[in-house]
């Protein structure tokens, strides 16, 4: 079992079906591992510097869903530690928040914690610490990623770390606003084509958010998860808060809403901190 990490739980990987009963893995459960396994390469760093400086790390995986990434997270790098390490993971389908804090149990992952809460209810949740290291979302659906972000901008987490999936909400916008848009604004050539709406609306959703967080005070990197071939949803975005929100990065963002036709998507990409 070469692709797996020393010190892995190999129940774990059992119970999520990365590794059948009798400790095999298909390819498919070993691309989603190997995509993990990178993610926490990334955010590796990340939690040894907090852990170092704090003695402790509070991570929120937000729209965590069975809580692959959570647990893996956990099993990694939060079980040898104190309580005063914890992981949160935040999802609104109450029957997998069910299944995971039954594993949890079942594995005696002490320290992590499963939430039934909607993006409102987490931002001001008293399950949930007032001060947030990381936030991380990994393959969370359409606006799941901007639930994200907007949670950590609320909670001002030093860290945010996202694999984005399913970006739908910014193309609709643009398929309505297209006929209205084609006669005064040639840019809509790059999206006039529905499978372009598609792939364009994808893209530009993710520069909106990269300028959200740097409107924040954010510092951005936007890199590849993997080789493309283990995954097209595949890019990922590491911020780091590192000053004051900027006026500057704030009126790009605006910017690029209103020459894209998107002064509609204002209330989501302009979140109060």
């Amino acid at each position: 079992m070469h692709d797996i990490k020393p010190g892995q739980s190999i129940d774990l990987l059992k119970e999520l079906h990365i590794l059948t009963r009798d400790g095999r893995m298909n390819q498919d459960s070993r691309r989603k591992l190997k995509q993990v396994y990178h993610l926490f390469q990334f955010i590796n760093p990340l939690l040894s510097e907090i852990w170092q400086e704090h003695g402790g790390v509070q991570l929120v995986d937000h729209g965590a869903g069975k809580s692959y990434l959570g647990f893996i997270l956990y099993d990694l790098f939060f079980k040898t530690l104190s309580s005063a390490s914890h992981v949160y993971s935040i999802e609104s389908r109450s029957d997998l928040v069910s299944r995971s804090q039954e594993l949890a149990a079942r594995l005696n992952f002490t320290g992590m914690s499963f939430l039934n809460l909607s993006v409102e209810q987490s931002i001001t949740s008293g399950n949930l610490p007032v001060k947030v290291d990381i936030v991380t979302a990994l393959h969370a659906c359409d606006t799941a990623t901007d639930d994200a972000i907007r949670f950590a901008i609320k909670k001002h987490a030093k860290y945010v770390v996202l694999v984005p999936c399913c970006q739908a909400e910014v193309a609709a916008a643009l398929k309505r606003r297209k006929g209205e848009e084609l006669a005064k604004n040639t840019l809509t050539e790059l999206w006039r084509h529905s499978i372009h709406t598609r792939e364009f609306g994808s893209h530009i959703t993710n520069v909106l958010r990269c300028l959200q967080l740097e409107a924040h005070g954010y510092q951005v990197t936007v890199t590849e998860l993997v080789g493309w071939e283990h995954s097209i949803k595949n890019e990922l975005i590491i911020a780091t808060l590192k000053g004051l929100p900027s006026q500057r990065m704030a009126g790009r963002l605006s910017e690029v809403l209103r020459t894209l036709g998107l002064e509609e998507m204002q209330k989501r990409y302009f979140t109060d901190a």
